[in-house]
């Protein structure tokens, strides 16, 4: 997809990626920006730097994500590309983490995407024309060592972008899966040091570079986004040998807990 002239809704755009990936967007000029987060004076604020719309938005809310969309609609016309991108880290922990935990990253890191999915597939199914990007993680690939709520939520990310690409693909829906691992943002900045926190600063790209890699992907209409490219190799040493990748993971638990 050429993004010129297109129009574009972000969530998760006051901060971080989302921030990064409105003012990547705005250099392809399109016809109408739309981001949208709860914080909405740091949305407002990206809004007024792009010429673009801010609108307060609570992912979590089916009920926003609706009037998001008719408020982008109302302002611009036709959704070409909604990018569900909010997220969260959640509480760290297991199987001890409470119900309302559990059902907040869940709502936030899964249902989001599916609330987005509702509100614009069927526009875009009557145009025969759209695309959507769902932003999860390479935990969602993988996993997640301390996080069980984030590696579940991300896993099902994925799953289901993989389910709309299946579904929608050959009725004119692209779909994209960005899984990048650390980047520099606030979520990894305010993460307790030490631990797989630590793996993932030294290890951590910018968000600019995570929005040109995301740019590139739509450019190419290719479904894993991926601006880490060692979450490849490992991705193929899971595949080729399951056990011995659980092994791995165990032995990095090990250093992590010690």
């Amino acid at each position: 997809m050429n993004l010129k002239d297109k129009v574009i809704i972000v969530t998760g755009g006051a901060n971080g990626i989302g921030a990064a990936l409105c003012r990547r967007f705005a250099q392809e000029q399109p016809r109408g920006l739309v981001i949208a987060d709860r914080e909405i004076d740091k949305a407002q604020a990206v809004a007024t730097e792009l010429n673009a719309l801010a609108v307060e938005t609570n992912v979590a809310d089916e009920a926003d994500i609706v009037q998001l969309v008719k408020a982008a609609n109302d302002a611009y016309g036709p959704i070409d590309l909604f990018v569900s991108n909010a997220g969260i880290g959640g509480a760290p922990g297991g199987i001890e983490v409470p119900n309302a935990a559990w059902q907040q990253i869940w709502e936030i890191n899964t249902m989001a995407h599916v609330y987005a999915a509702r509100a614009v597939v069927p526009q875009m199914l009557e145009r025969g024309s759209g695309y959507l990007v769902n932003t999860a993680s390479a935990a969602g690939l993988l996993s997640q060592i301390g996080a069980a709520g984030y590696a579940v939520t991300k896993h099902a990310a994925v799953a289901f972008a993989e389910w709309l690409s299946i579904t929608y693909g050959e009725r004119g829906i692209k779909v994209s899966c960005l899984c990048p691992q650390g980047v520099s943002t606030r979520m990894l900045e305010s993460s307790e040091s030490g631990g797989i926190a630590e793996f993932l600063r030294d290890t951590a790209v910018t968000p600019e570079y995570v929005a040109d890699c995301v740019v590139q992907a739509i450019a190419e209409e290719k479904f894993l986004i991926l601006p880490h490219a060692v979450v490849t190799d490992y991705m193929q040493r899971k595949a080729t040998d399951y056990d011995r990748w659980l092994r791995g993971m165990r032995k990095l638990q090990a250093q992590v807990n010690a």
